[in-house]
């Protein structure tokens, strides 16, 4: 481990979200670890929000110190209830939901902007959810290559219907600086929803172009302002 790792005044764990685990974060941990920080990358069963914040917080408290939590989709209603944990310092969400209290993934996706596509999500199979493997690519992954976007569509992880009911009870960009980024080609969560989640929470925000899953077409911008908003947090807390 080089010196200017184990500087870092900040380590940054990554929370995934529905329907993928954390082998997505991949391209960011390398560019992240590259320079220089110490990250972490929770896997959630995705079972329920009440399973997916205690083992988050689990993950949190195991790094000893300050934090910056950072989700993508669901993972962001992860990081808004668990980012109280008295360790998070900040929060990034990447195309990700940011609720306030009282708010669910199923209240936010309720009344979809007019136009908005529709995520091609089938009906609940003993209680789990899955997205048409048919239409993943264009929906979750449009700009991720066409092999990456089959094995991600292949290998989905089964998201329980009760983890979209979990409410939020204090969400943590209330008291917490928070970044956001906004996918601007998304067809999962439309970009103007992340843009009035991301105006409520206060959030810096950047846009790029790029697919839900930008986070794994597009390591390199997503790593940057994960980075940044690591630097920023420290600076504040020091």
């Amino acid at each position: 481990m080089s010196p200017a790792v184990s500087q870092r005044p900040l380590k940054i764990v990554l929370v995934h979200g529905g329907f993928v685990d954390g082998s997505g974060w991949a391209g960011v941990y390398r560019a992240l670890r590259k320079d220089g920080f110490e990250v972490a990358v929770v896997q959630n069963p995705t079972l329920s929000l009440s399973d997916d914040v205690a083992v988050t917080r689990r993950a949190i408290a195991a790094q000893g110190g300050s934090v910056l939590l950072v989700g993508h989709s669901y993972g962001g209603v992860v990081i808004t209830e668990a980012g109280t944990h008295p360790n998070v310092a900040g929060l990034t969400y990447v195309a990700a939901f940011a609720p306030d209290a009282g708010e669910s993934v199923s209240s936010l996706i309720k009344d979809p902007p007019p136009g908005a596509p529709v995520p091609p999500i089938l009906p609940p199979q003993d209680g789990f959810l899955f997205l048409d493997r048919t239409k993943f690519h264009a929906s979750f992954a449009g700009d991720v290559d066409a092999d990456t976007a089959d094995f991600m569509a292949a290998s989905q992880v089964p998201w329980g219907v009760e983890a979209l009911e979990g409410k939020i009870t204090t969400p943590a960009w209330r008291t917490k600086p928070s970044w956001y980024l906004v996918a601007t080609d998304d067809r999962m969560i439309p970009p103007p929803a992340q843009r009035a989640m991301s105006k409520r929470a206060g959030s810096t925000v950047i846009e790029v172009p790029g697919s839900h899953s930008v986070y794994v077409s597009q390591p390199g911008p997503v790593a940057a302002l994960i980075a940044r908003a690591a630097t920023e947090t420290a600076a504040r807390i020091q």
